[in-house]
């Protein structure tokens, strides 16, 4: 079930939250954590009603860890623990992956069955790690099991995220204001949940159709990409992955503000990062802090030297790129990010020895150069996380190195279609992009990074409601930006009225697509 889609805003999400607030507003608090559970196993098992026994059992298993490790913290039930997390997800996600390059490398014939990727086993498994670690560390006291299961299968957070702690969403489930209902959650969770369904149905999957175009084009190999078409394809793809994640992370909180619960923030404008080590503050931000905490940190993060920090790095960027996807484009993706967060520390270690100002201000035209490079390296970045191999993403490449020549579309030689700037938003919203390399798709593209670059994120627009977790956390730094946030004045209100009815227009048409990271 997707929360793009009428089954889920007309009929699921309506039903779930009257009978959460029925019950918990007669004080059966334990009625009412049992009704969301099973509310979000239904959830998961439209999807495939097979897996959810996989689901129970983990939460079963992990949860019996987490028993035994609060009675007696041995680190042998710990490893217990984590070795049977990581098999589980070894076997779904990365078996046929390394079966595949086994029979290349030893030119074997081994015959693997196709294993289907259970929907979110990436996500509730690296969650419930954090849970029998951080309880082995003794942070976790509390061990109510309906609140284990809601922590585990809460429908808003347990397809793509974020990664919660145990210690964010337990406190929250332990007080009584949760189960009375507020039309205050309700507004101001609804309003974030429809922003992030207009992000979806709207601007991301308007530039879909472009990327996939130019990505299947390379995969075939019929024809050779043009530099236009090739990094028209890329930016169209660095967009479509944007509005998507940033899309459904609004959408999950939206939910979840509406019964009341918070979740942390889990993406905050990353295309406007000056350095590579911001963006990943800003990009998938409970992943990075996963990555950060239960792998950087435990290998030794910085504590060994610079060499062995550099190498902590890599690895867990190389494992990050893995946990996206069983493909060697992941990994070189994740290699990619690693090198650049090497290089990144390294720039920041020569300017501190060499270079240091009296001052620590940087100048306009650093922190553009900053912003520049960072962003045209994240965006070659993506084409190997994008391609479906190798061989698809060098072509990307060589179009993008304009080794293939530099075509000039015929359309973008008018100057009558060229200057419709205005247009550009009209088109998004009314119809998608155009023939691929057109003054149409450029301008398009410019209309949506202007979005990025200059409108104020949706936790910096609702800021003075309090949107999420942890919101006191990050700078509401909106120098470059336009400076307007949410007020529920009559203009506000027009806005998110424009924004529900495109949404619904789109989802009229058929044009609802699954969210990117149901993949990984």
């Amino acid at each position: 079930m997707l929360f793009n889609s009428y089954i889920f805003i007309l009929l699921f999400l309506p039903i779930t939250l009257v009978g959460f607030y029925m019950i918990g507003s007669r004080n059966h608090h334990q009625i009412a954590i049992s009704w969301l559970v099973s509310a979000s196993l239904f959830f998961y098992a439209w999807w495939n009603p097979a897996y959810v026994s996989l689901i129970i059992i983990s939460i079963l298993f992990n949860y019996g860890i987490g028993l035994s490790l609060q009675s007696r913290p041995r680190k042998m039930v710990l490893i217990l623990g984590v070795t049977c997390n990581l098999a589980l997800l070894a076997y779904f996600k990365y078996a046929n992956f390394f079966v595949e390059n086994i029979n290349i490398l030893m030119g074997g014939d081994i015959v693997f069955e196709d294993i289907i990727l259970p929907l979110a086993i990436s996500f509730f498994t690296f969650q419930q790690i954090t849970y029998i670690v951080d309880t082995y560390r003794g942070e976790i006291k509390e061990s109510n099991f309906l609140h284990y299961c809601l922590f585990v299968t809460f429908f808003p957070q347990l397809i793509a995220g974020p990664i919660v702690h145990h210690k964010e969403m337990m406190p929250q489930f332990l007080k009584n204001r949760l189960y009375k209902f507020k039309i205050k959650n309700l507004t101001i969770g609804l309003t974030i949940f429809l922003i992030g369904l207009f992000k979806k149905v709207v601007l991301a999957d308007s530039v879909a159709d472009s990327a996939n175009s130019v990505f299947t084009a390379a995969e075939v190999g019929g024809g050779q990409l043009t530099f236009f078409e090739a990094w028209g394809g890329v930016l169209a793809y660095s967009l479509q992955l944007y509005f998507d994640f940033s899309g459904y992370s609004d959408m999950a909180i939206g939910l979840a503000r509406m019964f009341g619960i918070m979740l942390p923030i889990n993406f905050f404008s990353p295309y406007r990062s000056v350095n590579i080590i911001e963006f990943w503050r800003r990009w998938h931000i409970t992943l990075s802090r996963f990555l950060r905490d239960y792998v950087y940190i435990q290998i030794g993060g910085s504590r060994k030297g610079f060499l062995r920090r550099y190498l902590n790095v890599i690895i867990t960027m190389l494992l990050g790129g893995f946990w996206h996807g069983a493909g060697w484009t992941f990994i070189m993706w994740g290699g990619l990010h690693g090198f650049y967060i090497v290089i990144n520390h390294g720039w920041n270690w020569l300017k501190s020895q060499f270079f240091t100002a009296p001052n620590n201000n940087k100048s306009a035209f650093g922190l553009f150069m900053g912003w520049f490079i960072t962003f045209l390296s994240v965006s070659v970045a993506w084409v190997v996380f994008r391609a479906e191999t190798m061989d698809g993403a060098i072509r990307v490449y060589e179009g993008m190195l304009m080794l293939n020549g530099v075509s000039i579309p015929q359309q973008l030689i008018s100057i009558e279609e060229s200057a419709l700037l205005v247009s550009a938003g009209v088109s998004i919203i009314a119809g998608g992009l155009g023939s691929f390399g057109s003054a149409k798709e450029m301008i398009e593209i410019i209309f949506l990074l202007l979005i990025v670059w200059k409108l104020p994120n949706t936790m910096e627009w609702l800021r003075d409601f309090n949107p999420a977790l942890d919101i006191d956390k990050y700078s509401f730094n909106c120098e470059n930006q336009l400076n307007t946030h949410w007020k529920g004045s009559k203009f506000d209100s027009f806005l998110l009225a424009f924004f529900v009815y495109f949404s619904f227009v789109y989802m009229s048409l058929g044009n609802v697509k699954e969210f990117l990271y149901f993949n990984f």
